[in-house]
């Protein structure tokens, strides 16, 4: 990670310098405004910890055209002590965060922290995008929220290794989505992706289904058959809704998992197994082994590396690219959202997830008359937004909402680009208020 420096002091200068080089970080160093864009300009740098009050070029004026530069780069600022105004001003051009001097360098070096893992997160987002773009999954990962980023980066990193995943979350949430990139991102992503619903097969066939038999075992086992396990050598396992798993099957399992072998029904030669191991659930297998209605000891073996997705009502930025990815699919003439009906579709909290919006855009898509879909062709849940005491709060802040965003767009001279990334969204998410807040070209703030 590669720092920039801009501080017109010689002894803080080298103060902060020198700190961040004994955590580990490459830092160049630039006296004044013009230096640091002259450094910017042909080294590449991921931070810019940056002094607002300088001779020449203020802080701000650095700020504002290294933003038009690289607006992707994060820029923490150094303000004078009480300067309130000047810190608001700063964080509205795209400041990721700002310290007061004297700066404290142990909140220096959390927020630095702070910021590189947010850099990371979003590569690691990015990277995993792209494959999932190629991959043949069915259907696009969408991630626009920052909880998603968080989910597609713990799966790039855990993807490379061998461990066993324990994938939690809701009914609904894609928890086979994030299994099936798990695979596709692993070194197993040439052998098979065989998958076992749990809370589908009867309790007599499990053991048959998971580890196969042998001909004759059991009344009906007319010829041998291979079991999922054997089916996935090489390759993975996915044991969705685990916590259905019988009791009485659990300790043959484990033993599987931990020996890698085991024994088809009826059979008695040991067949060894090659198998990456991911499970999910949409119950706390934690709470169910306390009570015992799962082993502990299996619950421990199936959750070395636990990813739990958040459900759809803690990544309301997911929804508009949801609904567009639904609505190409099930729609069979060109249609379309209206903002009205976009903003009702987002404030409802989907009880359901990913599934429950995906057959609304259905149903809607289907039913309605026209091309464009109103708030009358949405089911009557979607329709009457719940009452309550956040409505207030929800007004207040949709008003500060607008103004940041009209704020935004004036700076960047009404493009849509750079004034999302000063907003931290995406021009998708940024398009999507503008239409919820009715925002027009050369619309002054109030």
């Amino acid at each position: 990670m590669k720092i920039l420096v801009v501080e017109d002091e010689p002894l803080q200068r080298e103060l902060l310098q020198g700190f961040l080089e004994r955590h580990g970080y490459e830092v160049i160093a630039a006296p004044d405004g013009e230096t640091a864009l002259a450094l910017f300009a042909r080294t590449p740098v991921q931070i810019v910890l940056l002094d607002q009050k300088m001779p020449g070029l203020s802080g701000k004026e650095v700020l504002e055209r290294i933003k038009e530069v690289t607006p992707f780069v994060r820029v923490i600022m150094i303000t004078a002590y009480g300067e309130v105004g000047t810190a608001v001003s700063v964080m509205k051009l795209g400041a990721d965060d700002y310290l007061e001097k004297p700066v404290d360098l142990d909140a220096l070096l959390d927020r630095v922290r702070e910021v590189e893992n947010r850099l990371f997160i979003e590569e690691d987002a990015k990277r995993v995008e792209e494959t999932a773009r190629e991959a043949p999954l069915p259907m696009d990962f969408v991630a626009e929220s920052p909880a998603m980023k968080e989910v597609l980066s713990l799966v790039r990193r855990v993807a490379q290794t061998p461990w066993t995943v324990l994938v939690r979350g809701e009914t609904g949430t894609g928890k086979e989505l994030v299994a099936r990139l798990i695979h596709m991102l692993s070194p197993r992503r040439e052998g098979p992706f065989i998958e076992v619903n749990c809370a589908a097969i009867p309790e007599g066939l499990f053991e048959s289904e998971l580890f196969g038999h042998e001909k004759g075992a059991f009344t009906g086992a007319v010829s041998q058959r291979r079991g999922r396990f054997e089916l996935a050598h090489t390759g993975t396992i996915f044991l969705d809704e685990i916590g259905e798993l019988p009791l009485t099957l659990q300790p043959k399992l484990l033993r599987t998992l931990q020996e890698k072998r085991f024994t088809r029904t009826g059979g008695e030669r040991t067949i060894d197994v090659d198998v990456r191991v991911v499970a999910a659930t949409n119950r706390n297998l934690k709470d169910m082994a306390g009570k015992g209605e799962f082993r502990e000891d299996l619950y421990y073996r199936v959750n070395v590396f636990e990813i739990v997705i958040p459900p759809l009502r803690q990544r309301k930025e997911d929804i508009p690219r949801l609904v567009d990815l639904f609505v190409s699919r099930y729609a069979m003439r060109p249609a379309a959202f209206s903002p009205e009906a976009l903003d009702l579709m987002v404030r409802y909290p989907y009880p359901g997830n990913i599934r429950e919006l995906e057959h609304i855009v259905q149903r809607s898509v289907t039913l309605a008359r026209g091309h464009l879909i109103s708030p009358a062709d949405l089911p009557p849940e979607v329709q009457t937004p719940s009452d309550g005491p956040d409505g207030i709060l929800d007004e207040r802040l949709a008003a500060m909402e607008r103004t940041a965003i009209l704020e935004a767009l004036e700076r960047s001279g009404w493009v849509q680009t750079r004034a999302a990334d000063a907003l931290g969204i995406s021009e998708r998410a940024l398009r999507y208020k503008m239409d919820k807040y009715k925002i027009k070209r050369g619309q002054k703030r109030p």
